[in-house]
């Protein structure tokens, strides 16, 4: 029988050092409006367990511990649940973002009512699972590229709703965020090449509508697309789909007349070969889109 594969540690490589994610994070009026949609959504009308367990004057304190090793992410927005439903409750953290936590340790503290302590738990635990899974992931993939000069993007494939939380977890994570939304950049894909009917033509149309200093990328699914984006201008040519070798051609034909970006598909035991391509920046659409929850949980220390 072949011996178990050993489980993956994250590992503090490649995060971006001139960036301050923080600035992806909504306003604090803006989180607690988001948080208090999480809570409705959850409680509804009460917690109906809660009030029938749990004696109106009951105190407990909790400690929130990881069951696998995991980088932080989002841990003061958890926080901030349990703050924000419970403003007599005293919570502490114990962790920071961009921190590795190994199986077994504690990442906050919280003291207060038993009855909102437990009706918050779920809410906190989510967000905080959901934003670190993502980051985890994230660290994942850069670990596995931090031997090249690629660096690593993310997309715009979040849940609606969620798209900063997860953009702040993926650059807490260690890559870079790409477009934040449709607004701040120019992305031309097959579709728009199609109503235009070239890529020279779709450049061109872009070139002439857009601010000086927007960057126009061109999506490519072939050679002969990279090579006609090259000469129409575009300042990156994505490579969609394409495999290292195609890549390595790509990037020859390109000859340093626009950056490169490699797209489509990519997963944990490709994006190595990708990157060792000589590609400049590699988004993977997964990290934010189906990136699994990690396993935190609360567990009571003492109530009474």
């Amino acid at each position: 029988m072949a011996a178990k594969k050993p489980a993956r540690k994250p590992v503090a490589k490649r995060r971006p050092k001139d960036i301050d994610p923080t600035f992806l994070l909504p306003p604090r009026e803006d989180l607690h409006l988001m948080i208090e949609e999480w809570v409705e959504e959850d409680v509804g009308l009460q917690d109906l367990t809660t009030n029938i367990m749990i004696p109106t004057n009951a105190r407990a304190d909790f400690v929130m511990n990881t069951r696998q090793n995991i980088v932080i992410a989002g841990i003061e927005i958890a926080a901030e649940v349990f703050r924000h439903i419970v403003p007599e409750a005293k919570v502490k953290t114990l962790a920071k973002d961009g921190t590795l936590a190994q199986k077994g340790s504690a990442v906050m503290r919280v003291t207060g009512p038993g009855r909102g302590l437990l009706t918050a738990e779920r809410t906190s635990l989510n967000i905080l699972q959901f934003m670190c899974g993502i980051a985890t992931l994230v660290n994942e993939y850069a670990s596995e590229i931090a031997h090249t000069n690629a660096q690593l993007i993310d997309t715009r494939k979040t849940i609606p709703g969620l798209r900063m939380l997860s953009k702040y977890s993926a650059c807490v994570g260690g890559c870079r965020p790409h477009r934040l939304g449709l607004h701040d950049g120019v992305l031309i894909k097959d579709n728009h090449i199609a109503v235009h009917g070239s890529i020279t033509k779709a450049v061109a149309q872009a070139r002439a509508l857009t601010p000086a200093l927007t960057k126009i990328e061109v999506e490519c699914d072939t050679l002969k697309q990279v090579e006609e984006a090259a000469k129409a201008g575009a300042d990156v040519i994505m490579f969609d789909n394409m495999s290292a070798k195609m890549m390595k051609q790509g990037i020859k034909i390109i000859a340093g007349r626009a950056k490169t970006e490699a797209s489509g598909g990519i997963r944990l035991d490709t994006i190595r070969d990708k990157a060792e391509s000589g590609v400049d920046v590699i988004s993977v659409g997964r990290m934010t889109q189906s990136a699994p929850a990690v396993d935190i949980g609360l567990d009571v220390t003492i109530s009474k």
